[in-house]
């Protein structure tokens, strides 16, 4: 039975585990405590995945190492460049490919449906973290060194994720309050549902024609936020949300004294005017198709009302 190594249980690592584990592969999954969801093909273990030598000993006879990591937010800068180089030494040793989960960051401001042909030119300090990740695992692959490839995603939906969507908006419109939202509602937006980044990830893994580039992830037409939350609002009962964009300079002032609030800052042109992701390659090339957003945006709903907990 193949082994398959995740680090990181947040919602995709979890996903992308009970998915192998639906298909009778046998998952090692890496965290600091030991977490994630309970399958008898699922082997929990309590390890510091920066500690490269331990990380490469528990991936070794792996076919892949999958990169479902997620340091806080505001500590990417300092988090990221060892966790990620610990991540390439291990499958540079052990010859597991390394399947990275990211986003969209590292392309920074695009005009137009982003594809995977668009340069990697953010200027922002976590774009910049983002695309290094992803130019020192393909430098390594097209020197012969690792198998590598990279899945990329726009904000989430689906239980347990953590988005404007689903941390500033849904929580208070389907509570039947008004939302103050760094955004423009109205702007066409990509949402990602995590269950299609697991299958992503999984199918990548072991395809060779994956290998050496990077792939969106399957997304359905965007949506406004207001849409998002009109629909939401709809499927409780909820009024019509009451929505509001938040000036550019409260959300300046708001991150003298909050880190996270203050890490926003960067992605703003996400969220001000439309932002989509064009994801034809990954349908054509591997037959996945993305998940109705009707049925990504239910699942999310009853997450944040503390009905289903995914």
């Amino acid at each position: 039975m193949p082994l398959h190594v995740i680090v990181g249980a947040g919602p995709v690592g979890s996903a992308t585990a009970r998915l192998l584990a639906g298909r009778l592969e046998k998952v090692r999954l890496v965290t600091r405590r030991g977490t994630g969801p309970e399958h008898p093909a699922i082997e929990r273990v309590a390890a510091d995945a920066t500690d490269a030598a331990g990380l490469a000993g528990l991936t070794e006879g792996a076919v892949a190492l999958y990169n479902c990591a997620s340091p806080p937010y505001h500590r990417w800068a300092r988090d990221w460049p060892p966790l990620a180089d610990a991540l390439l030494s291990a499958a540079r040793q052990t010859g597991a490919v390394l399947v990275t989960t990211s986003n969209l960051y590292g392309y920074g401001p695009v005009d137009g449906p982003i594809t995977e042909r668009a340069p990697l030119r953010a200027d922002g300090v976590k774009g910049r973290v983002r695309a290094g990740m992803w130019r020192d695992a393909l430098a390594a692959h097209e020197a012969g060194e690792v198998r590598a490839t990279e899945v990329r995603g726009s904000d989430y939906l689906g239980a347990g994720t953590q988005s404007l969507l689903t941390v500033a908006v849904l929580p208070k419109v389907l509570a039947g309050r008004r939302a103050v939202v760094p955004a423009d509602p109205d702007a066409a937006h990509s949402w990602t549902y995590v269950h299609d980044v697991a299958r992503t990830l999984v199918a990548v893994a072991t395809d060779e024609r994956a290998w050496g580039r990077p792939w969106h992830v399957p997304t359905a037409p965007p949506q406004s936020i207001r849409a998002l939350a009109t629909a939401a609002c709809a499927l409780t009962g909820a009024p019509a949300p009451r929505l509001a964009p938040m000036p550019g300079a409260v959300l300046w002032l708001g991150g003298l004294v909050s880190p996270l609030v203050r890490e926003l800052r960067e992605t703003q042109y996400q969220f001000r005017k439309p932002f989509v992701v064009d994801s034809t390659a990954a349908t054509t090339t591997f037959g996945i198709r993305p998940t109705a957003i009707e049925d990504s945006l239910e699942e999310t709903v009853r997450a944040v009302r503390g009905g289903e907990d995914d």
